[in-house]
């Protein structure tokens, strides 16, 4: 049976800054592995990506640097692209949300989903400046953070603990066009009803198999707490309008940006299908075929954006296909049967592997204190293969990983270089030297050339299915082994020695030396393709089907039955005894000490910069710097007790709260805490905790929290409990 279409996507990034290896190592990396495997195998596969350009960020930014919208979103989309190509991420289309394609696809799913009265029209109050008379998106609104305290938090998330909040977890929020004190003031808006999708939502992922255990723990979490209406659209001025034909007052609104994102990824394939010939071949790669196969849908991510991909962006896909339904006037299906598409409607996703987060030495990465290391300015210093070498080997596939200079030198020179270069080096110097540039023949192998030669029959099946069980760091390192294999070949077989004593020998170890080495220009071409090719080239090995994207499955790549060597070819011998080869030569360039060491000082002066702090460079300190010391009379009027947490649960009308009985010794008080994203319920039941017992009361979103418990961030980014000893009630000093 025919694989099925595959259309593979990575997340929007946004365009109000460069690219970052942390973004790198998150959604675009990994997919270029898997893509460019797929793409060897002969699948028909298309891999979409885009600037996502609508939302508040970038109308802030706009704002401080004097200009509009659209100016920031032309220069850091057309950044976003040169990074890309760069370091190889070879999409077969990168497109932009601010397009006319995007724009009427994405008015078109609302407009349908509204018709089928797949939106409910509800009217709240919302912050609003009264300085600068608007109201005021996440973003817009800056306060103090309910979990950590700091007093730059965002509406949206705190940047300081990582945490996810909303405008009315803020502590004194304030507008960050004024300055002023927000009033809350009623506004209506389109909430797509994702209770009513639930047991369709619930069903579906049900039916997920093979999903990453990280992934699935945050949807569930979410679904047993069971989901709210969202809302589908802001009150702003930068973003695509909320149709004018649709019922209700439009003036003024605009798609959420998490309606409109995730549907660039249709809009784009639309612009690819066009640019194909055929405006209509986007539909296989996103609909159920007549014949009832359905294409494969896969989304690349970061952690941060699991709940939109996972649950918001199918829960919209379930909605304009029920929305289809209705306009065809078939029987309304109940909400269950809405996980299964029929003929013509949309896929859901058949996987999305979601990465976490990258650390840079030790330390989370902060684009604010310029601890970050910027795509472009990597790539001015070292070999783009080099660079995806070292990140490909250390992906944060299950939980976070960690960047350092001196293991990306160790992993180039002691990897890439000594292990897979040099025994390229050695295998196609001697044939240049002794064979007289030739594959010399094969005859009666022993027992270590057999060998050798069944493990590069194995290494293409094994390989493949570590890249369609999304373990690319398996992949990569199974195919370094290959060479190690030969390395160990060589050494054993000692052709240096044989070439005077047994000739016949000799040519053998140089044939299946070389026979790997052609399977090697193959099966690193996902992870290194400009040094694959440069071996391919050495070898003057011809015909091997491009990874690159571009062309999809009308074209040169991609297409399923592809004439050419391709994957499961690199397990055969592709080199014919008399084979010519080409000049040998260095494969991979070793990393020197004063260059890894220039990055490493590079990265300290940045931090000492953003900090205003000259020492910043020579201190080591992992965590964030010192707040602005205070007097001992500042300090003195806080009554922190020990507190024994009795129960937990989750908010019921807040995403990212958990609410807890806490036991005083005098009372038991309820406090709520935004650390839902670190702990489940029952993880910190019976734990004595530090409280802010005398904090003023205050109401979160229908609940009053009676003061807070304290917690520590870690250098990884994890929240750790502050601990305190003695009995509920203690005074802790």
């Amino acid at each position: 049976m025919p694989d099925r279409p595959l259309l593979v996507t990575s997340a929007l990034p946004y365009a109000n800054g460069p690219l970052h290896l942390g973004h790198l190592a998150g959604a675009y990396l990994p997919a270029d592995l898997f893509v460019r495997y797929q793409r060897l195998r002969g699948r028909d596969v298309v891999w979409v990506c885009g600037s996502d350009e609508h939302g508040a960020a970038i109308a802030i930014r706009a704002r401080q640097e004097g200009t509009t919208p659209q100016a920031i979103v032309d220069r850091y989309h057309a950044e976003l692209e040169s990074a890309f190509a760069g370091f190889g991420i070879a999409f077969d289309a990168y497109g932009r949300t601010t397009s006319e394609t995007h724009r009427e696809t994405s008015q078109d799913l609302f407009r349908a989903i509204d018709a089928a009265g797949g939106f409910v029209r509800e009217t709240a109050t919302q912050l609003y400046d009264p300085e600068a008379g608007v109201f005021l998106a996440d973003r817009f609104v800056k306060g103090t953070c309910p979990v950590c305290g700091y007093d730059q938090a965002y509406g949206d998330q705190c940047e300081n603990c990582g945490s996810t909040l909303s405008p009315d977890d803020l502590v004194e929020p304030r507008s960050t066009l004024s300055g002023a004190a927000p009033e809350r003031r009623e506004t209506t808006h389109w909430y797509l009803p994702l209770g009513d999708l639930q047991p369709a939502l619930d069903q579906w992922i049900g039916t997920r198999a093979g999903w990453k255990p990280n992934v699935l723990g945050q949807v569930r979490s979410w679904l047993d707490a069971g989901l709210s209406p969202r809302a589908m659209t802001r009150d702003l001025d930068w973003g695509i309008s909320v149709p004018s034909d649709v019922e209700g007052d439009t003036d003024g609104k605009v798609l959420y940006v998490w309606f409109d994102a995730p549907i660039g990824y249709l809009s784009i394939t639309k612009e690819w299908a066009a640019a194909q010939g055929d405006a209509d071949l986007w539909r296989r790669y996103w609909q159920v075929h007549e014949d009832g196969t359905a294409p494969e849908l896969v989304h690349f991510i970061g952690k941060d954006n699991i709940v939109f991909h996972c649950l918001i962006f199918p829960a919209i896909l379930m909605a304009t296909n029920r929305a289809a339904d209705a306009a065809g006037n078939a029987a309304q299906p109940d909400l269950p049967q809405l996980a299964s598409p029929s003929a013509g409607q949309f896929v859901l996703p058949e996987n999305v592997p979601a990465n976490e987060f990258l650390n840079l030495e030790g330390q989370k990465l902060s684009t604010s204190r310029g601890w970050a290391v910027w795509a472009e300015e990597a790539l001015q210093a070292f070999p783009a293969d080099a660079l995806r070498y070292a990140l490909a080997v250390g992906l944060p596939e299950t939980k976070d990983a960690d960047f350092t200079w001196s293991d990306f030198q160790n992993r180039v020179n002691g990897e890439l270089a000594d292990v897979v270069g040099n025994f390229c080096n050695r295998a196609l110097t001697f044939a240049d030297r002794f064979t007289g540039g030739a594959v010399p023949p094969l005859e009666e192998p022993s027992e270590a050339d057999r060998e050798l030669l069944a493990a590069l029959a194995a290494a293409p099946p094994e390989v493949g299915a570590l890249y369609e069980q999304y373990r690319l760091r398996d992949a990569v390192a199974r195919t370094v082994a290959l060479a190690r294999a030969g390395n160990q070949y060589l050494q054993e077989t000692e052709p240096w020695k044989t070439r005077k004593t047994d000739e016949r020998a000799m040519r053998n170890t140089v044939h299946v030396a070389l026979q790997v080495c052609a399977g090697l220009s193959v099966l690193l071409d996902p992870v290194v393709p400009e040094t694959a090719r440069r071996l391919r080239e050495m070898l003057n090995l011809e015909g091997v089907r491009s990874s690159a994207g571009g062309a999809g499955a009308n074209g040169a790549a991609g297409g399923e039955g592809e004439a050419g060597i391709g994957w499961a070819d690199a397990g055969r011998p592709l080199l014919q005894t008399g084979h010519p080869l080409g000049t040998p030569g260095i494969l991979v360039r070793k990393i020197e000490d004063d260059e890894v060491e220039a990055q490493r000082q590079l990265l300290d002066d940045r931090e000492a910069t953003a900090t205003g702090d000259p020492a910043a460079a020579d201190s080591g300190e992992p965590y964030a710097p010192l707040s602005a010391p205070i007097a001992f009379d500042q300090f003195t009027p806080l009554d922190l007790r020990a507190g024994r947490i009795l129960a937990a649960d989750l908010h019921p009308n807040a995403d990212k709260l958990l609410r807890f009985d806490v036991d005083l010794g005098f009372e038991t008080r309820q406090i709520l805490s935004g650390v839902r994203e670190h702990f489940a319920p029952d993880d910190l039941v019976g734990r004595t905790v530090v409280v802010v017992a005398n904090l003023a009361p205050r109401t979160i979103r229908g609940l009053e929290s009676q003061g807070m418990i304290l917690f520590a961030e870690n250098r990884d980014g994890a929240l750790l409990a502050v601990e305190a000893d003695g009995e509920p009630g203690a005074v802790v000093r």
